[in-house]
């Protein structure tokens, strides 16, 4: 959709400074150090004149300075980490997915509904899983509610650190939270699966959305008790929305790419994000 936003840009004919706007696309992967070089490369070679992305909080707090310090904005579509929002620290820099801020009125809702008290909190060790597990934090502790235990999943050694099994074991709680990327995510219910501490002994709640696919079929039964906590777009909730533009961005896709079009009732939310986040960039230009 990033794609099909700027082809779009051209049939109805917008320039700068008289010239269509061309594109460099690079995936990054997670790796910070990648979406700099990849960043830097772009710049050097062309007349960068603003960046759709990162995807990754980790990328985003890098890359965002760097475009503070280009005078370029960069527009994110999947990066959620809090302290983002910091107009002092980023001012150039901007989202169309909500900060993970907001995801903590329902989670305490949740909470509330159901009379838990407590949790377990399983975070990446990164900016994405120390901001949100902060934000999480802070909403706990102003409605009375209590984390039991705090445990880091290590991205580098794609292990969670201490015996999670005896975590689990040792304490009364049975409502986990895991706020973790999609990858990690799947890693870490791996993990859990194999220790057989999944359901129906623990409510599970996810940051992320994790396919079937990831999975041995025989585990199926046994991935209960989740709940999964996502942005959506604004048709779910009946909000308006640009109906003439985002079917002529689907013609575009088809055109192009026809194999990949899942068909428009099936395109993934952070797909029409980054559609998003390239259009209010193309249009503030």
């Amino acid at each position: 959709m990033f794609k099909a936003a700027l082809i779009l840009s051209r049939q109805y004919n917008i320039k700068i400074d008289g010239e269509f706007i061309g594109w460099q696309a690079a995936q990054t992967g997670g790796n910070a150090i990648g979406a700099l070089r990849s960043t830097c490369q772009a710049v050097i070679t062309t007349n960068v004149i603003g960046i759709v992305g990162p995807a990754y909080s980790r990328e985003a707090s890098i890359i965002a300075a760097f475009a503070h310090s280009d005078n370029i904005p960069a527009t994110s579509y999947a990066a959620t980490e809090p302290d983002l929002s910091d107009r002092n620290a980023y001012p150039n820099f901007y989202r169309t997915v909500t900060s993970d801020t907001a995801v903590t009125l329902p989670i305490v809702k949740l909470f509330t509904r159901y009379n838990w008290t407590s949790c377990i909190i399983i975070y990446q060790n990164d900016e994405f899983g120390s901001g949100g597990t902060e934000v999480i934090s802070n909403a706990f502790s102003e409605n009375n509610l209590i984390i039991s235990k705090l445990v880091v999943f290590d991205i580098a050694t794609q292990h969670i650190r201490g015996d999670l099994k005896d975590i689990l074991s040792t304490t009364s709680t049975r409502t986990i939270i895991v706020w973790a990327d999609d990858y990690h995510t799947s890693l870490i219910l791996q993990i859990v699966l194999n220790f057989h501490i999944l359901g129906p002994y623990f409510t599970w709640i996810l940051s992320s959305t994790v396919s079937f696919n990831s999975f041995n079929q025989t585990m199926y039964t046994k991935l209960i008790g989740m709940l999964i906590l996502e942005p959506i777009i604004g048709s779910v909730v009946n909000a308006p929305f640009n109906t003439i533009l985002l079917n002529a961005a689907y013609q575009i896709w088809q055109q192009y790419e026809p194999e990949t079009f899942p068909g428009p009732t099936k395109v993934d939310y952070y797909a029409l994000f980054a559609f998003d986040a390239t259009w209010t960039l193309i249009q503030s230009l």
